[in-house]
């Protein structure tokens, strides 16, 4: 999979985002739009939005984070979002239920969600395996019963009817992650940002990282060569679910402090974790990079709508044309290549 994406392949993204930034300025009467936009993403009160925009961005890079290091290894798992998701409701219980010290809780949580996320993308694997079912599809499809079954879980058990939402309860306040002084930025930020640079580490300078570079160079030579094709696989999947699971712990210990029905699933953060990785060219140092790039293009789209009367979702249309350049491009890479990954 990575070998389709040479340096010389990256030129179109890079000319295509360069195009993105220097139209606003270039086109007469976009100034004032490309002013709320950046004012959106980068301004407000005592730069309200900047960290606004660093709140999405961890959730954002967690995700982007869990995809990578599947596609690293020529994995298509896809299903980032029910790991995402389970993995924030079954911290969130903890949070709740779990009758310990605020540390203890804090750790519990994150290790059950990591577990959480990382069976269910296991899950995935088995199905693969035993039945047939192929990793892409049988990821993908596994989104909606955990997204199905978190929903029942704070609809109906599990939730706080008093607040007349579809949520958790609160989870211990002193549990929760802190948050920098006078922001809704939470300390996540640093969880997330020492997984990713853990995983850096992990895939550079250890046997396992070689192996799952070479099995996403070529799975069959990586099978030629006597790998333990099956342990690397299902390890495979356990790390990206665990990164996953994890993002959803930060989730709801960050920001929101309980589990809310669509809190993970709304805001697009899987698969938006996926185009960062596809926009990266999968290359993990350009991965902090593109997520961050999308979180500003979320946050600058609300700052647009507000000032300039422009929808929010003109963001996500961009995104999506970029999913769909990119898709194109990997698509005509792939046939010149002779349909090989």
């Amino acid at each position: 999979m990575t070998h389709l994406f040479t340096s010389r392949r990256l030129v179109p993204i890079g000319a295509g985002l360069l195009a993105l930034v220097l139209f606003p300025l270039l086109v007469p009467g976009t100034g004032e739009i490309a002013a709320s936009f950046f004012n959106g993403a980068f301004g407000g009160r005592n730069f309200f939005n900047l960290y606004a925009t660093l709140s999405r961005y961890t959730i954002l890079l967690g995700m982007a984070l869990a995809v990578l290091i599947s596609f690293r290894a020529g994995l298509l798992n896809i299903g980032g979002e029910g790991q995402l998701v389970l993995g924030g409701l079954v911290a969130a219980l903890v949070g709740v239920y779990l009758p310990a010290p605020p540390l203890v809780i804090a750790l519990v949580a994150l290790l059950a969600a990591m577990a959480t996320g990382a069976c269910w993308a296991v899950l995935a694997g088995l199905l693969e395996r035993g039945t047939g079912v192929p990793l892409l599809i049988g990821s993908l499809l596994l989104n909606y019963p955990a997204s199905f079954l978190a929903s029942y879980a704070v609809s109906h058990p599990f939730r706080d009817v008093a607040s007349g939402a579809t949520q958790t309860f609160r989870i211990l306040r002193e549990a929760g992650l802190p948050r920098f002084q006078g922001t809704i930025l939470d300390y996540g930020i640093f969880l997330i940002g020492a997984a990713a640079l853990a995983y850096v580490i992990l895939e550079r300078f250890t046997v396992f990282g070689y192996r799952s570079r070479l099995r996403g160079y070529s799975a069959g030579f990586a099978r030629a060569s006597g790998f333990p094709n099956r342990r690397l696989y299902y390890r495979t999947l356990m790390l990206s679910g665990a990164a996953a699971g994890m993002t959803g712990f930060v989730a709801v210990f960050g920001s929101s402090q309980r589990f809310v029905d669509g809190m993970l699933t709304t805001p697009l953060y899987a698969w938006t974790g996926i185009a960062a990785v596809l926009l990266a060219a999968v290359r993990p140092g350009l991965v902090p990079l593109t997520a961050f790039f999308f979180a500003m293009l979320a946050t600058g789209s609300i700052g647009m709508e507000r000032t300039a009367g422009i929808p929010r979702e003109f963001g996500q249309v961009i995104q999506a044309l970029i999913v769909l350049t990119l898709a194109g491009f990997a698509g005509k890479l792939t046939a010149i290549s002779g349909g090989t990954r």
